[in-house]
């Protein structure tokens, strides 16, 4: 297993500076892979951009690149464009976003997310391999027909045609379709406990393909606040697990608040978002369980921290993405270094 780090996205409480800071100690460390995210704010190509340009081995990847907000050949031209210009060190992650941001945001209808991320990857494949680009799908036509439009292949020849496509899934069909055509899988709200269901999903995609585990990337965004007290560090993340179970989507339609149900969660699910939908975030918060940040989290003293880490490995994960949940850019990078002495400690390199 590998360290990762999740950056997200730019908040009102993070600058720029921070995050290539705390980029540039991570790659100073051996950190394996630098993640950066986008929703309706900053977006993760400029991020990556700028931190590619100001590192010299950590690899950059989009956790994630919205579908619904580029082309397939766009995102292929990004993809190229970055990872020849990093020395072959970029990772493409992908994902639909969910309805309110495809089509509230970028104007995308967010219908059929299997089928039209099958398609996408399809193209971007193609493109990445300088082929000619001919697509007729459900979703995406290409060259349009009846028109000037020709098909036409990438301008220039980029360092690698086989750059490592990560999908963001959720649920059973989701994960299966990651096994089936991509390299690795980015996963939210990650319980080793429950690896074994998760896995079994991806291994049937791959299946599929022809192919085994062996090479899969399995990439979950951890949270981890460091500590002696538990509950102390558990609501540092309670406000960020509110936000998704209870805030990310709508009643009908909230992806992670599924996967609280999925965990055993319902009814405290259903508060969660209950109260966050109806304004009282705070209240939301503290409605979290101690035992869903538990299992989802990395929390407490180093010595804790280090048998964790032995658990995440032994349930399959084999990059374990951090998402630091500190106060400051000091504390960000001293959250770094207790991560990487206790990784080193576990033995699970």
């Amino acid at each position: 297993m590998k360290l990762g780090l999740s950056l997200g996205y730019q908040t009102a409480w993070s600058t720029p500076a921070d995050h290539l800071a705390i980029a540039q100690e991570a790659d100073r460390l051996g950190y394996s892979v630098v993640w950066a995210a986008e929703a309706y704010g900053s977006d993760v190509v400029s991020m990556l951009s700028w931190i590619a340009g100001q590192t010299s081995r950590i690899h950059v990847g989009s956790g994630i690149m919205q579908i619904p907000a580029r082309t397939p050949a766009m995102t292929a031209m990004t993809a190229a464009t970055i990872d020849t210009f990093s020395g072959g060190r970029f990772r493409l992650g992908l994902g639909v976003s969910g309805p309110q941001v495809s089509e509230g945001w970028h104007g995308v209808r967010f219908g059929a997310p299997l089928a039209r991320t099958r398609e996408y990857v399809e193209i971007v494949k193609a493109a990445l391999r300088r082929e000619r680009v001919e697509f007729q799908g459900e979703h995406y036509t290409l060259p349009l027909p009846d028109g000037p439009g020709k098909a036409l292949k990438l301008g220039f020849r980029p360092l690698r045609g086989d750059i490592p496509i990560y999908l963001a899934a959720v649920g059973p069909k989701n994960l299966e379709l990651a096994g089936e055509i991509a390299d690795g899988w980015l996963g939210i709200f990650f319980a080793p406990d429950l690896a074994d269901g998760y896995l079994a999903s991806v291994a049937a995609g791959r299946a599929k393909a022809g192919l085994d585990l062996k090479g899969f990337d399995v990439a979950p965004a951890v949270p981890v606040a460091i500590g002696d007290d538990l509950a102390a560090c558990a609501d540092l993340i309670r406000p960020h697990a509110a936000l998704y179970v209870g805030g990310m989507g709508s009643r009908k339609q909230n992806f992670y608040n599924q996967i609280a149900v999925r965990m055993g969660y319902e009814q405290a699910a259903a508060e969660v978002q209950d109260l966050y939908l109806t304004g009282r975030q705070r209240d939301a918060a503290a409605a979290v369980p101690q035992d869903f940040i538990d299992r989802t989290s990395l929390i407490g003293p180093k010595d804790k921290i280090k048998e964790e880490i032995r658990r995440y490995a032994e349930s399959g994960v084999t990059t374990l993405s951090v998402n630091l949940f500190t106060g400051d850019r000091e504390s960000s990078i001293s959250t770094l270094r207790s991560l990487a002495e206790a990784f080193e400690a576990s033995g699970v390199a």
